[in-house]
């Protein structure tokens, strides 16, 4: 299993409009993407999170199943609309495979 786990901080102009379209971006994901087991775009509840206070995580099969959906055009326009919104990110990748 490869889980993908990116945490953000938007900026101001980061409305609920926006929130609803990485929602909708999500679920066409979901959707699409092959070999994936759970995608989740949610509100980052800790209380240690630095700011960085919306998560995505990902759950592929696998780590070329995880880069099969990085290089797809729609994870490519998810990029390109959210990106404007993003003041802060950090991404960790964890493969269950290796040690």
């Amino acid at each position: 299993m490869f889980h993908h786990v990116v945490l953000m901080e938007f900026t101001a102009q980061a409305d609920q409009s926006f929130f609803n379209k990485v929602e909708e971006f999500s679920e066409r994901i979901r959707r699409a993407a092959p070999n994936l087991h759970r995608y989740v775009f949610r509100k980052n509840i800790a209380s240690r999170s630095d700011g960085l206070n919306y998560g995505i995580v990902g759950s592929f099969s696998t780590s070329s199943d995880h880069d099969a959906y990085q290089v797809s055009s729609l994870h490519q326009e998810m990029k390109a609309y959210m990106t404007p919104y993003i003041a802060r990110i950090v991404v960790c990748d964890i493969d269950e495979d290796r040690p």
